[in-house]
């Protein structure tokens, strides 16, 4: 599986067995999942942003973490293992709506954006959401669109995740 070198926990065999399970149960490729909980959290399961109080695999902030009936505290302490049943938990919301993992990352980051044109804007400048994630403008145009989160997910990957990612773009 792609980025699993990057999950340092000592649950590392479990963590994995699981991300194919809730993969296979979400029908996604577990190397999906994986990007998404690369590029949120370096797959760091105590990951915590300052800015915006979000924790964990997958940056849950803290009202997620509260309508799925728990605590951003609770998620940071637990394991990898434990904490992706709240993944999967959080993901099951848009089950059959996953086509790509552009889809699997925009239910994260702005569940409103999924299955909408790579033009569709999320974010202008000045807007709370374009000030927490400006660095995702990469056209430097002022405001956040799918392509420009598209683009901010590719960038930065390592090899194994590149090469992926190229391989499923010919795909299509």
């Amino acid at each position: 599986m792609i980025l699993e070198s990057y999950y340092t926990g000592s649950d590392k065999a479990s963590f994995l067995a699981k991300v194919q399970a809730i993969s296979g149960e979400l029908a996604i490729d577990p190397a999906w999942l994986m990007l998404v909980m690369y590029k949120e959290s370096r797959l760091k399961p105590t990951a915590y942003n300052a800015g915006s109080g979000a924790t964990g695999l997958i940056q849950f902030l803290k009202s997620t973490a509260l309508k799925l009936g728990t605590t951003t505290d609770a998620l940071r302490a637990m394991s990898g293992t434990e904490q992706l049943d709240w993944v999967k938990k959080y993901l099951a919301s848009w089950k059959g709506r996953y086509k790509s993992p552009y889809d699997v990352y925009l239910a994260v980051f702005y569940p409103a954006a999924m299955g909408k044109a790579d033009s569709y804007v999320i974010g202008v400048k000045g807007s709370q959401t374009y000030n927490l994630n400006a660095g995702m403008d990469m056209d430097r145009d002022g405001k956040i669109t799918v392509s420009d989160v598209k683009a901010w997910f590719r960038a930065d990957l390592p090899a194994d995740a590149t090469a992926y990612l190229a391989s499923e773009s010919k795909k299509k």
